[in-house]
């Protein structure tokens, strides 16, 4: 039985790790919806900064699902 549970321990890792990723996006993609807002006229460099927040924002989410992912298989080890 013992020789089961690194296997088992592993497959609950994969599974946590596809949760975490799909769980991150979901909570992305809501968040998106609620500042999802047409601004007609916009100047460029407005589009530039915008830009620049939505590559930041991307980063950030990436760190966050990362760190979960970590923090998950380190309370498994």
């Amino acid at each position: 039985m013992d020789e089961d549970l690194p296997e088992s321990v592993k497959k609950c890792l994969e599974i946590l790790e596809e949760n975490v990723d799909i769980l991150a996006n979901l909570e992305y993609d809501l968040g998106d919806e609620k500042e999802d807002e047409l601004t007609p006229d916009m100047e460029l460099h407005n589009l530039y900064d915008m830009t620049e927040d939505v590559a930041e924002s991307a980063k950030l989410k990436r760190a966050e699902s990362n760190l979960a992912r970590r923090q998950a298989e380190d309370s498994l080890i």
